[in-house]
């Protein structure tokens, strides 16, 4: 199984048939998409996971037919990136259209599924998330809205293959007689508001019933008490489960394997063919290439990341995260942003990438400059995140705090300036909240496992590379001849040895690469503290470089990096000259 996000040119083959797969944002589209093409995609429950489109081959589809999944859209009249992407798609010409409702909030669906239906376009229905809908006390009259849409509509629970078989079905129907799928619906309907709720009227039934503990519970979490205390306790457990586990993990299974197995095994190996030299210091020096291929990515990190990645999965599919942007959209309007930025921000601390494109979804280009800034400046990936515990956990879980504590501050304080710095508006929130459900357990474990994948295939060979950069620098001296350079910033104003400079360059490659080598240091705990926030600071990877390129052009991207440069220089050192200036030091 793979994930693919094709982007750019439109990839419409010569000879295939193209089905576009639509609906409102949180319909359960992108669990349709991967049951129907088995391809894997990540699937949350909030605005913005599908951003780009995602194309696939319709399984048991007579014939070559794609399907392609279209980035949730509550309309044809574009706000937003992500919305303008779906109106282009639909443009395109496609074949058919495969329509995924929502049971529970049928009428807000049907008014963009009124739109469709004036395109003279063949469409098929899903009605998803029907026993979510019976768990409410809303039950549906199917046949009866089939007759009134003039097309099938198919009732599925996507998460249980519920419906799907006979969706795929009626696909191929659909591709040996189109124009069966084709409803004549009026060009110019008055009133599409008044249209939905005439048709909600006569084919749902709503029983009266006492809401259970999830739904309660979802809707408290969205109000100041008790959501500040809940989203307090949220936070305080997931930094509990991700530091806490991985230092367990890590010391119960990965340093021992380190330690006794690997590191004697390869050092053994290679002694065996070289004893002395640059070579044998290359491979497991102080900087061995096959020791911390294995040390930093895999026992060192890896257990963060997985633990980190659980959490955010969880969060993603209860339906947390979008209550969480409704409970702050009050402190991120301060910053210039709605309270949906939220999003992006969390998934910043996964990686910058996806959280960098994750703004196509906001609706004013003011909002995805501050967000991509902000990512980019002020939230630590989950890879240089578990560097942080590497390096400080051990020593000071203040220190550690401290780190994350800077990263706040910063995110505020750049926040207001951006805030007055970028002309624009910022929207009214509106974001799109869920049902508040517990994650359906085989999903979440691919979706992890899917996660942890992707992190070790873009890590490792980055990490390698760095690693083979450090151990050359050192090894042929050039690290000691370019100290007379770096001794006026790295030395003087930040207080850190000559060999951290080190760090500042790898940190280019890989933002953990700017703390891990730290770790091969003697250094005090003002050091390892100024050096982590002087890391988290610091400019961004390659690959979050490539893609601020990608969305903003290179003049913004090179403003971003140079300031971030500035910014963490300053800080690190006013933090440093302060400290020494208090403590005599």
């Amino acid at each position: 199984m793979d994930c693919c996000h094709e982007e750019g040119a439109l990839l419409f083959e010569n000879g295939e048939r193209t089905f576009l797969l639509m609906g409102n944002p949180n319909v359960g589209k992108s669990v349709i998409f991967s049951k129907l093409t088995g391809r894997q995609v990540l699937a949350a429950n909030y605005v913005g996971t599908t951003v780009s489109f995602t194309k696939g081959e319709l399984i048991g589809s007579k014939g070559k037919t794609s399907l392609i999944d279209v980035p949730g859209t509550y309309s044809l009249k574009a706000t937003s990136q992500a919305e303008k992407l779906a109106i282009q798609l639909l443009d395109e010409d496609v074949d058919a259209i495969i329509f995924v409702l929502d049971a529970t909030n049928l009428e807000r669906n049907l008014l963009l599924s009124i739109e469709l239906l004036q395109r003279d376009i063949p469409i098929i229905f899903a009605l998803n998330l029907i026993d979510v809908a019976e768990r409410m006390g809303i039950t549906i009259d199917v046949p009866l809205l089939e007759k009134l849409l003039g097309v099938p509509v198919i009732p599925t629970i996507a998460v249980r293959n519920i419906g799907l078989n006979k969706l795929m079905s009626t696909c191929n129907r659909v591709v040996k007689n189109p124009y069966k799928y084709i409803n004549s619906v009026p060009q110019n309907i008055e009133s599409p508001h008044e249209l939905a709720k005439d048709i909600v009227r006569m084919v749902e039934k709503t029983e009266e019933r006492t809401p259970t503990f999830m739904e309660k519970f979802g809707d408290r979490a969205m109000v100041p008490f008790p959501g500040i205390p809940i989203a307090f306790f949220v936070l305080i457990f997931a930094l509990a489960v991700v530091v806490g586990g991985g230092k367990g993990l890590r010391a119960i299974i990965f340093l021992p394997l380190l330690n006794n197995i690997y590191t004697p095994f390869v050092e053994g190996m290679v002694n065996r063919f070289v004893t002395e030299g640059i070579i044998h210091s290359l491979l497991v020096g102080e900087f061995g290439v096959l020791i911390k291929a294995f040390e930093w990515p895999i026992a060192l990190i890896l257990p963060y990341v997985f633990l980190f990645y659980i959490v955010l999965s969880v969060l993603e599919d209860s339906g947390y995260l979008p209550r969480l942007g409704v409970l702050m959209d009050g402190l991120l309007r301060k910053i210039g942003v709605q309270g949906s930025a939220i999003i992006p921000f969390i998934m910043g601390y996964g990686c910058a990438v996806p959280a960098i494109i994750g703004t196509r979804a906001a609706t004013t280009r003011k909002e995805r400059l501050i967000v991509a800034a902000l990512v980019t400046l002020a939230i630590p990936c989950t890879a240089q995140t578990g560097a942080f515990i590497a390096l400080l956990g051990d020593h000071s879980i203040f220190l550690l705090i401290l780190v994350f504590c800077v990263s706040f501050f910063v995110l505020l304080i750049g926040g207001l300036l951006l805030n007055k710095l970028i002309k624009g508006r910022v929207d009214p929130l509106l974001i799109e909240v869920p049902n508040f459900l517990m994650p359906n357990g085989r999903a979440l474990i691919k979706k992890i496992g899917l996660r942890t994948k992707h992190f070790m295939i873009e890590a490792e060979i980055p990490m390698i590379m760095g690693i083979l950069i450090a151990a050359f620098v050192i090894e042929t001296g050039l690290l000691t001849a370019s100290g007379e350079y770096v001794k006026p910033i790295v030395v003087d104003w930040l207080g850190l040895p000559e060999e951290a400079s080190i760090a500042l360059v790898l940190g280019v490659i890989r933002r953990e690469l700017g703390v891990l080598p730290l770790l091969q240091m003697d250094l005090s705990l003002l050091q390892m503290f100024v050096g982590s926030v002087v890391a988290l600071l610091y400019l961004p990877c390659l690959s979050v470089f490539a893609v601020l390129m990608k969305e903003f052009k290179t003049k913004v991207a090179l403003l971003i990096t140079i300031s971030t440069i500035v910014f963490a220089f300053f800080i690190g050192g006013v933090i440093n000259q302060v400290v020494r200036a208090i403590t005599g030091l």
